[in-house]
């Protein structure tokens, strides 16, 4: 768990040699100030200044950086009334696909007539800037029920009884992204360190937590808003419905206060998702991949948290070099997805990321397996 190349604070879990560009980056992360302590998951790989797959514990002061841009991104699953067996067949699949393309657009709904409004809750709340507030009240309706891109995805897996369930893993939109910038640039009026940060108990840090935590909302009720597309889809498509009783969601880009080793800490979480003793989470493979339904086992040096997926093995533009339509196919065999976007699927391809299974052997401290989910269909944009 420990690393002696790294500062006593950090924890480690990890799937293989910590790349050196993490090293640096967790070095210069955990001798911050007020860094209290880092949990490094396996899952971790270098995103810009804060690698994905760490959590970092503060007294006071909050780090944007360690959360990241795309706050309140995470996962929900739920289970359906139905087997699998219906979306295993190649006509109904591809029709599922068609109107899923439809229904959950990658980036905007085509027109904003055609957009839904916020939930009353966060169309009432202001943000801590009109811009701000502008943007949520204009993207946030016409960003509501899209997917995004990159590792986002829709997938239908079937659990060892056969029983089909729906994945969903996206975020905050490009709303998160905005209050993310926004609050990064004022505080780099105030520093000009590398990693900057403000007072939780100042003005600028309570107008961060309260945006981080409408953000967060928003991504959820995101994801919800495409649970009831897909939902529609299996209905006409497949004849099916969706078990909203059986509902599991975690989100893993955010910063809360929570208790750890006998004080109360501000826990930033980016790629890392909240693993206190049985909460129940969700750590998906990567494209074509098998998912877990788990449970956390409350490990203290982790700050109760662990991966939130495989993490990427090899960056964007390496993976690009290196994948070819055919391996993809290869890789994609006996999952269905739409083909015709090969090309620009290449780095979501399974040799892009890290083999899940190792990184579920590497984190068994920190969650413990309660379902294994294998994909039968993936919806990527």
């Amino acid at each position: 768990m420990r690393d002696h190349k790294l500062p006593d604070q950090v924890s480690c879990w990890l799937a293989g040699p910590l790349p050196s560009d993490c090293r640096v980056a967790l070095q210069r992360l955990a001798t911050a100030n007020d860094v209290v302590h880092v949990a490094v998951m396996p899952d971790v790989h270098l995103v810009e200044e804060v690698c994905n797959g760490v959590a970092v514990a503060t007294t006071d002061l909050i780090y944007p950086q360690a959360v990241g841009g795309d706050i309140g991104c995470g996962i929900v699953a739920v289970a359906a009334d139905s087997t699998a067996e219906p979306i295993e067949d190649e006509s109904v699949s591809r029709q599922i696909i068609d109107r899923l393309s439809e229904r959950i657009p990658g980036n905007r709904h085509p027109a904003v007539t055609a957009a839904a409004e916020l939930p009353e809750g966060l169309a009432r709340e202001r943000l801590s800037n009109d811009r701000l507030t502008k943007l949520a009240e204009r993207d946030g309706r016409v960003q509501l029920g899209t997917l995004g891109r990159g590792n986002h995805f829709v997938e239908l897996q079937r659990d060892a009884e056969g029983r089909l369930w729906v994945m969903i893993h996206s975020g905050s939109r490009g709303i998160g992204q905005a209050i993310s910038q926004w609050h990064l640039d004022r505080a780099r009026q105030a520093s000009r360190q590398r990693l900057v940060c403000v007072s939780a108990s100042s003005d600028s840090g309570q107008q961060y937590l309260q945006d981080m935590a409408w953000a967060r909302r928003y991504a959820s009720a995101n994801r919800r808003a495409m649970l009831r597309a897909v939902e529609e889809v299996l209905c006409d498509v497949a004849g099916c419905r969706l078990d909203w009783a059986s509902l599991i969601e975690s989100d893993h880009d955010q910063v809360v206060r929570e208790q750890h080793f006998g004080r109360d800490l501000w826990v930033h979480r980016k790629g890392a998702q909240p693993a206190s003793l049985d909460q129940p989470g969700l750590i998906p493979g990567s494209m074509g991949t098998r998912s877990y339904l788990v449970r956390g086992r409350g490990c203290a040096e982790s700050l109760n948290s662990s991966s939130h997926g495989a993490g990427r093995a090899l960056p964007r533009s390496i993976a690009r070099q290196q994948i070819g339509q055919r391996q993809l196919l290869r890789e994609m065999n006996g999952v269905w997805f739409d083909d015709h976007r090969c090309d620009q699927l290449r780095d979501e391809a399974p040799s892009a990321y890290k083999d899940v299974q190792t990184v579920m052997r590497a984190q068994r401290d920190l969650t413990a397996i309660v379902r294994e989910l294998r994909p039968v269909l993936v919806y990527k944009r």
